[in-house]
């Protein structure tokens, strides 16, 4: 039976969201239309999901974006979305949806500026449009519709792009919002598209390396992958100017930016990646000293993390929650009046 995503995305839950959406008939209409070869779909979902993330209080933490479907780490802040005024809450909702005449023509910049003030003072929009502007389903609305009408458009047909709706999975604590992360920037490699990790296109890994590359860093990267104090400094504002979430949370040391997890560096995040890569693909890899030590952090252990990334790509995902314990899961079913939760992994 359908349940309403009102009672799937649930803020005093989680945060943290895990979404897919399927291609209609999973038929691989990211890849088809593109003779060059160039990903434009891939390309224009990529450059469309920076977008939203400026313009939406819902901050995009890890994409993969595949042939027949698509992966995102979602978080919703809502504390943010209370900060704006009113009429800076007009001029996101306006960025989104540019003001247009009867006759669907462009605004001028009076008339625009006339309907901004005009919606500003308007206590209940500003209040409807603000909750919109912190939803999960208006978020996957934006990210998905333009491109369905784009293709249309080009192909000059009519009908759906995505099946009718995405999948949300709660993510309820630490390790499993980890091993999420890693799972998603890990799609390439599990369904044989791509050798290794860091040839995986497309995906948050590979757009977290060419921005530190970007910003002439990579010995800084390098020298992060070290679990040590030494370790720690080489990775100060190493994401900050990156729009995606940042693998570490450094706001007890030196940032104001929200990221995951403490004490974990974006260059522990990637060795774990290349580790987990190996283990897919290999079945054996070695663990390091770096990666053992955020185990023990998150109680958990290196036999644990392999069962767990081995069961979520071993297939299609049912349930709607994950958790890395039992005791989680029976916590968050008892505030929801439930029995049980169906966990992913």
């Amino acid at each position: 039976m359908t349940i309403a995503r009102s009672k799937l995305v649930n803020l005093d839950v989680s945060r943290w969201y895990h979404c897919i959406s399927r291609c209609v008939r999973r038929a691989f209409l990211f890849r088809e239309g593109d003779e060059s070869n160039s990903g434009e779909r891939k390309n224009w979902i990529e450059h469309r999901l920076k977008e939203l993330d400026a313009i939406f209080a819902v901050s995009v933490g890890g994409f993969s974006i595949m042939d027949n479907h698509l992966h995102l780490l979602l978080r919703l802040d809502p504390d943010m979305a209370r900060q704006w005024s009113g009429e800076e809450v007009v001029k996101r909702w306006f960025k989104l949806f540019p003001p247009r005449a009867t006759d669907r023509k462009p605004l001028s910049a009076a008339k625009v500026d006339e309907l901004a003030a005009a919606k500003a003072q308007d206590s209940a929009w500003i209040i409807k449009t603000r909750e919109r502007l912190t939803s999960l389903s208006w978020f996957m609305k934006s990210l998905k519709e333009p491109l369905s009408r784009m293709v249309n458009k080009a192909e000059k047909c009519t009908g759906a792009f995505f099946e009718g709706r995405f999948k949300s999975i709660a993510i309820l604590d630490e390790e499993a919002l980890l091993a999420v992360c890693a799972y998603i920037d890990l799609n390439p490699v599990a369904a044989g598209i791509a050798p290794t990790p860091e040839e995986s296109l497309h995906t948050s890994a590979k757009a977290r390396v060419d921005h530190v590359k970007a910003e002439g860093r990579l010995e800084d990267l390098r020298g992060a992958k070290q679990g040590s104090v030494v370790g720690s400094r080489r990775a100060k504002k190493l994401e900050d100017a990156l729009w995606l979430i940042p693998i570490e949370d450094r706001r007890r040391i030196d940032s104001k930016r929200e990221g995951m997890l403490e004490g974990c560096t974006l260059g522990n995040y990637l060795m774990l990646v290349e580790y987990t890569g190996r283990l897919l693909r290999d079945g054996k890899a070695s663990i390091s000293a770096e990666l053992s030590g955020i185990f023990d952090r998150l109680g958990s252990s290196a036999d644990v993390w392999q069962t767990r990334m081995q069961r979520l790509s071993g297939g299609r995902l049912f349930g709607r929650f994950i958790a890395s314990s039992r005791d989680k899961l029976r916590e968050v079913a008892a505030r929801l009046g439930v029995q049980r939760l169906a966990n992913v992994s």
